[in-house]
């Protein structure tokens, strides 16, 4: 496909908030065809973001959400390098959603790492009890288990979830997305949801 419209590269930014450049060259790698254009794009996010690790984030905000007449809010830190990516309105409106994603999904962590080795073994033994139950061979009750665990950090690990306004991404894509974007690295610090009547 020899000619890359400039409709097409408007709904490729549409699609993926990254740069006119950028679009195009992916655009031109992938043919002219905006879903492997978007997956090309997504893999250049995780290689800027995993190149961007080692940097340190000193900067961020500290954004909130209340929800339901005040019975639910959340706080979330976003850290970045610099002061300037701070006051940057796609940085802002990334620690926006992340803090009404929250609310809505209301995960155990932001990784599988934050999750208590407490919670991983009470779920793994409901997972095995559930599988004999069933009348499973003891020989793949564990191969049943994990694979539920597996399930269990995607539904309640932040970075591994679904992003609530987009299911086709997850929050990790969409994160590396925004590192691509504005070329600095950016972590989700910590957050904490409140919700009357729970302790």
């Amino acid at each position: 496909m020899g000619t890359i419209s400039a409709e097409m590269v408007k709904q490729l930014r549409g699609k993926t908030g990254a740069g006119i450049m950028d679009c195009k060259e992916a655009l031109t790698e992938c043919n002219g065809d905006i879903d492997t254009a978007v997956d090309f794009l997504r893999k250049k996010g995780i290689a800027t973001a995993e190149k961007r690790s080692g940097r340190a984030m000193t900067e961020g905000i500290i954004e909130s959400y209340i929800h339901m007449g005040g019975k639910l809010g959340v706080l979330v830190e976003v850290n970045c390098e610099t002061d300037f990516v701070a006051k940057n309105d796609d940085f802002k409106e990334f620690a926006r959603n992340m803090a009404m994603h929250i609310a809505a999904t209301n995960p155990v962590g932001i990784s599988q790492e934050d999750v208590s080795e407490e919670i991983i073994n009470k779920e793994r033994e409901i997972y095995r009890a559930q599988a004999l139950e069933m009348g499973k061979p003891e020989n793949i009750v564990d191969k049943i288990a994990e694979g539920k665990l597996n399930k269990f950090f995607k539904d309640n690990c932040l970075l591994n979830q679904d992003y609530v306004r987009d299911p086709n991404i997850t929050i990790a894509d969409l994160l590396n997305e925004l590192i691509a974007k504005i070329g600095e690295n950016i972590s989700i610090r910590r957050f904490v949801r409140f919700q009357i009547g729970e302790s």
